[in-house]
């Protein structure tokens, strides 16, 4: 359980360090959504684009599940898995959830 807790805190703090990054555009507001009940850990964007369009996504799904560190998504340019290394989650408890289930497991890709 202390691994478990410890995974919740390093993705909670990058979730929270993603939302306070000020948008580009004024009216687009960044959330972290954490929610240890279910071990889901959302960046959500939400607000007005300026040509009109409604603006609303999530950069960044990660969750825990099985003891494993799945990231579910990562639509960011900031190699998000490397950042969860380097806070401490052990790379062979990171599960590319967005690849196809031949390639999930993180530590195998970086052997390939």
């Amino acid at each position: 359980m202390e691994k478990i807790k410890k995974y919740r805190q390093i993705i909670q703090n990058l979730i929270q360090k993603y939302s306070s990054f000020k948008s580009s555009y004024d009216k687009i507001e960044d959330f972290a959504v954490c929610d240890e009940k279910t071990d889901n850990y959302i960046l959500l964007n939400v607000g007005w684009h300026p040509s009109g369009r409604r603006q609303l996504g999530y950069p960044i799904h990660i969750r825990i599940k099985d003891e494993k560190v799945w990231v579910e998504w990562d639509g960011t340019d900031q190699e998000v898995v490397e950042q969860l290394i380097n806070a401490g989650i052990d790379e062979n408890d990171i599960v590319l959830g967005f690849q196809s289930p031949k390639e999930i497991r993180y530590s195998d890709l970086k052997a390939a």
